[in-house]
């Protein structure tokens, strides 16, 4: 099931974007978000298949400038913020956002235009995840949009902008309609549901027992953690 649409990518890349992940899709995740890297290995194949396909871009919810150093390659698109910093409106919440962040008494993960309150090595995960549930439900009282990840809550402006939409601009922009897209959480299920109308979309899962069930129910192959998924960009 999966050599087909493979094969398909090979045959014509040219015509075909490679979307991806960061955090748990390239790097491996790590408890301080600053400490991420990815692995020397998977960069190389980063770097072969920047040269190969029409696009490699990395999707994520840090900032584009960070990300890059996340991956540690020039030659790719970075998309950040979930998209947010494809939409000029998205500024403007910026200070809200620190203003609202500087109220919770939580070390908190600047990224310009969302915020993020990681609770992975609390001294009890359990009650640190019910504090952030209050500060969730506070955050959305005062307007903003927040939402769960991998041990992670993480606060943004009331916009309608995803990965899903940056992937449909980017490919649009482009002319492309064939792509694969891989990712571990709950933010890549709207990258995964940007696909349906192409061409041909594959549907990545770098699954893990934190993750969404629904990205594994949703993906058409599913690895078990980065190393894997560098196996499989192996064959591209």
């Amino acid at each position: 099931m999966l050599a087909e649409p493979l094969a398909r990518l090979r045959e014509a890349p040219e015509r075909a974007a490679l979307l991806l992940d960061v955090d748990g899709t390239l790097a491996p995740i790590v408890t301080r978000p600053q400490d991420a890297a990815v692995p020397a290995e998977t960069r190389a194949e980063l770097e072969r298949l920047a040269g190969r396909y029409a696009l490699v871009a990395c999707v994520s919810g840090r900032t584009a400038a960070d990300a890059r150093r996340v991956v540690g390659l020039d030659g790719l698109l970075y998309v950040g913020s979930h998209g947010l910093e494809l939409e000029p409106e998205a500024a403007a919440w910026a200070q809200a956002l620190r203003d609202f962040a500087a109220t919770v008494p939580w070390p908190v993960e600047d990224k310009g235009l969302t915020v993020s309150f990681h609770y992975r090595g609390a001294p009890d995960e359990a009650a640190a995840h019910a504090e952030l549930v209050v500060v969730a439900e506070r955050a959305r009282a005062a307007g903003l949009r927040a939402r769960f990840g991998r041990k992670v809550l993480e606060l943004l402006p009331p916009i309608d902008a995803n990965k899903g939409t940056a992937i449909r601009r980017v490919l649009a922009g482009r002319g492309l309609r064939r792509a694969l897209y891989a990712g571990d959480d709950t933010t890549d299920l709207d990258a995964f549901r940007a696909l349906d109308d192409l061409e041909l979309g594959l549907r990545v899962a770098v699954a893990s027992a934190e993750g969404p069930p629904e990205l594994r129910a949703a993906a058409d192959v599913v690895v078990a953690s980065p190393a894997e998924f560098v196996a499989l960009l192996q064959q591209l």
